[in-house]
């Protein structure tokens, strides 16, 4: 499991990468907020562990650069400021928990593996949207029990919907963090929506994926 920490004091961050790998994580450092906005963007992680005062970029703004482009990683944010309205703030822009400093470890570690636990719940094998079943392990699909056979981009792209149901992702947002691909262009993306829908709503009146003219797509909200 890859955790990725963005602390810009050295000693604490390899004191926490210690205990981390200690604990059976793989864990990636940054000591920039734009360095751990960079490797967030790239990587795939179970958890994001932000400090707030930071050089280049604050945690705060880091954590609303994710959330902005539909990354739901959970954020767990370290900082010294201990105030309600610090908190707040980051709590408002996306975060999901937060620790400050001075703490133990083993409270630092078992605020870790709650948002773990919690998002390998959001991030369960199988998706259900009516009729339409998606195995994120087995990487198969099927509508009203009938296979349906998808190319790779197809089934990255379904999923990514799917797991985002309540929010609309963008032709950029498909090219860069679902198919981590620079060189496309959003025609691309519609030649892969259009395919999808002819395999997925094939003798239905509506599309389980709507367009959502000037943002991008999503799947459709009374599914």
């Amino acid at each position: 499991m890859r955790v990725l920490l963005v602390e810009d004091d050295e000693v604490i961050s390899e004191r926490l990468k210690r205990a981390l790998e200690k604990e059976g994580y793989n864990a990636d450092l940054a000591h920039d907020g734009q360095a751990g906005l960079e490797l967030a963007k790239m990587g795939e992680y179970s958890v994001i562990i932000l400090d707030i005062m930071m050089p280049k970029r604050d945690g705060w703004s880091v954590c609303q650069a994710l959330r902005d482009a539909k990354n739901t990683t959970p954020i767990l944010m370290l900082t010294a400021k201990d105030a309600i309205e610090d908190r707040v703030k980051g709590l408002d822009l996306g975060a999901d928990d937060y620790l400050v400093k001075p703490f133990s470890l083993k409270e630092f570690l078992a605020r870790i593996r709650a948002l773990t636990r919690r998002n390998k719940i959001e991030k369960s094998s199988v998706i259900h949207l009516g009729d339409l079943e998606i195995d994120a392990n087995a990487k198969t699909v099927a509508r009203n029990g009938t296979p349906l056979k998808l190319t790779k981009r197809e089934f990255t792209l379904l999923e990514a919907l799917a797991r985002n149901r309540r929010r609309i992702l963008s032709r950029e947002f498909i090219i860069e963090q679902v198919w981590n691909d620079d060189e496309s262009v959003s025609n691309t993306v519609n030649f892969h929506v259009t395919s999808l829908r002819k395999k997925i709503d094939e003798g239905r009146e509506r599309s389980l994926i709507e367009t959502v003219h000037g943002f991008g797509y999503r799947i459709a909200e009374d599914i």
